[in-house]
C-alpha cells in the first residue's frame, strides 16, 4: 500500500495499538468521573486504572489479545474490554464501560485521531508553502507567456503563477486548522445519545481531558456528516495538488519544457526508450488525488444512517481514515520535494514567449486606441487586422513576422501614436509594473 510511504508518524496514529491506547485512556477517564459522581468506589477505580496501565505497558500484547477475542465475540470493543477485564482481575472490573455505549469510546477516539492528523497534515502544508515561497522569490521576474485554453494569452512571470500557487496551498492550510476544531467532537452519552445512564458531566470530563467538545447532541454516534466534511478537506487538498501536477506536467511537454521535475543520478524513464524523461512524479499525483476524491465520496455516503444508528458506516471509516490520511501525508512529502528540485528553464520561456510573435500586446493596443478615442468595436478590429496579418507573414514562411511592426505598419494605426509611443506600452515591463506590488500583497 502507498501508505507505507508516509511519515512513520502519520503512520503510528492509525495502528491498531494507538487506537487501543486512547480506548483505555477513555475508559479510565470515565471510571474517574464516576468516582466524582459516587457511582464507582474509589478504591475499585484504582484497580481499574491499574489494569489499563498495565495494557498501556504492552499495547501489542493487548492488540494481539483483542484480536484472539474478537474470533470468538464478533465484535471488537467487547474483544477490547474483556482483555481489559482480564488484566484488572477483580471483581472491581465490573465498573469497566459502565454506561458507555461501543460508539462512546470508538467515536471518541476517531476524534483524537483526526486531530491528531490534522496537526501533521497542517505541518506538511507549511513546509510545502516554504518550499513554494523560496521559488516564487527566486522566480519573481522569469517572463513566460500566460495561456487561456492553452494558447498564448498575455506575459506573466513563473514567479506570478508560483505566487499563485502559494495563495492556494494558504487556503488548504486554512481549512486544515479549521477542520481540526470541527472534528475535535467527542460524546460519552449512550446508546442513543440521552445521557440516560451516565450524567453530561462525565461525558464533559471526558472531553475535557482529551481536548475534545462534547457533542452538543449525538445519537449512539457522532453525526457522520462532520467525519464527511474532514474527508472532503483531504480530498480538497488534493485536488489542488492535481491541479498543479496538471499544469507542470504541461509545462514539462517536449514542445514546451519551460520546467521539469527532478531527472535523478540514475534514474531511468522509459524501458523501451532510453532518451525519455518522463513527468511520472506529476501523474503520480494526479492519480493519487482521485483516491481521496473516491474517500470522500464515501464519507458523504456515510452521513445517511438507519434512525439512531446503524454500522454501514464502520467498516468504511476504517479503510478511508488511515488510507486518506497516511496517503495526503505521502502526497505533501512528494508535493514539497518536487517543489525543492523543480527544474526551471527561463531560456525556454522567453523562446516560448517570442513564438506569438508579441502578438500578447493585443490588448493593450486594443485598449490604447480606445483611449485614443477610438470605438471598442474599431479598435478591435484594427488590431485583429494587424495580428492576422502577422499570422499571414509567420505561415508564409517569412521570418520577418512582428506583431508590432504590422501595427506600425498600418497608418489606420500609426495616425493614433507618436514615436516611440507603441514600442513603450508594448512591452515586458508594462506588463509587469504591479508585479512587486503583488508579491508583497501576498507577503512573499
Amino acid at each position: 500500500m502507498i501508505s507505507r510511504y508516509s511519515r512513520p508518524e502519520m503512520r503510528a496514529i492509525w495502528t491498531d495499538e494507538n487506537k487501543l491506547r486512547i480506548w483505555l485512556e477513555i475508559e479510565m477517564l470515565a471510571s474517574e468521573a464516576l468516582v466524582a459522581e459516587g457511582v464507582v468506589p474509589k478504591r475499585d477505580y484504582s484497580r481499574i486504572k491499574a489494569g489499563c496501565l498495565g495494557w498501556m505497558q504492552d499495547l501489542p500484547g493487548l492488540v494481539a489479545r483483542q484480536r484472539e477475542l474478537e474470533k470468538t465475540l464478533n465484535h471488537d470493543v467487547i474483544g477490547f474490554t474483556t482483555a481489559v477485564a482480564e488484566k484488572i482481575n477483580h471483581p472491581a472490573s465490573r465498573w469497566l464501560h459502565f454506561g458507555l455505549t461501543s460508539s462512546d469510546v470508538g467515536d471518541t477516539c476517531y476524534a483524537v485521531q483526526m486531530q491528531q492528523s490534522a496537526d501533521l497534515l497542517a505541518e506538511d502544508a507549511r513546509q510545502l508553502l516554504k518550499a513554494i515561497a523560496r521559488r516564487a522569490r527566486e522566480h519573481q521576474w522569469t517572463p513566460c507567456i500566460g495561456r487561456s485554453h492553452g494558447i498564448h494569452a498575455e506575459p506573466t512571470t513563473f514567479g506570478l503563477k508560483l505566487a499563485l500557487m502559494h495563495d492556494e496551498f494558504k487556503r488548504v492550510l486554512g481549512r486544515m486548522e479549521r477542520v481540526r476544531e470541527v472534528v475535535s467532537v467527542g460524546k460519552i452519552s449512550g446508546a442513543v445519545g440521552t445521557n440516560a445512564h451516565l450524567p453530561s458531566r462525565v461525558e464533559a470530563y471526558v472531553c475535557k481531558q482529551l481536548g475534545l467538545k462534547p457533542a452538543v447532541i449525538a445519537t449512539q454516534v457522532v453525526q457522520r456528516d462532520i467525519h464527511a466534511e474532514f474527508q472532503t478537506v483531504l480530498a480538497l487538498a488534493g485536488a489542488s495538488m492535481e491541479r498543479w501536477a496538471v499544469e507542470f506536467r504541461h509545462l514539462q511537454r517536449t514542445e514546451v519544457l519551460e520546467a521539469e521535475e527532478p531527472f535523478t543520478k540514475g534514474q531511468k524513464g522509459s524501458s523501451a526508450m532510453p532518451h525519455k524523461r518522463n513527468p511520472i512524479t506529476w501523474e503520480r499525483v494526479t492519480g493519487l488525488a482521485r483516491v481521496l476524491r473516491g474517500n470522500a465520496m464515501a464519507a458523504l455516503e456515510n452521513v445517511a444512517l438507519w434512525h439512531e444508528r446503524d454500522i454501514s458506516h464502520s467498516s468504511v471509516e476504517r479503510i478511508i481514515f488511515p488510507d486518506s490520511c497516511t496517503l495526503l501525508d505521502y502526497m505533501f512529502g512528494l508535493m514539497t520535494r518536487m517543489m525543492d528540485g523543480l527544474v526551471v528553464y527561463p531560456a525556454n520561456m522567453r523562446r516560448n514567449l517570442a513564438l506569438s510573435l508579441g502578438m500578447w500586446n493585443s490588448q493593450t493596443a486594443l485598449l490604447a486606441l480606445i483611449r485614443k478615442g477610438l470605438t471598442r468595436e474599431a479598435a478591435y478590429a484594427l488590431v485583429q487586422r494587424a495580428a492576422m496579418k502577422t499570422w499571414e507573414v509567420k505561415h508564409a514562411g517569412r521570418d520577418d513576422a512582428d506583431f508590432l511592426e504590422a501595427l506600425r505598419a498600418d497608418p489606420e494605426v500609426a495616425v493614433h501614436f507618436k514615436q516611440g509611443e507603441l514600442e513603450k506600452i508594448c512591452s515586458l515591463d508594462f506588463h509587469f509594473k504591479e508585479v512587486g506590488r503583488r508579491f508583497k500583497k501576498l507577503g512573499l
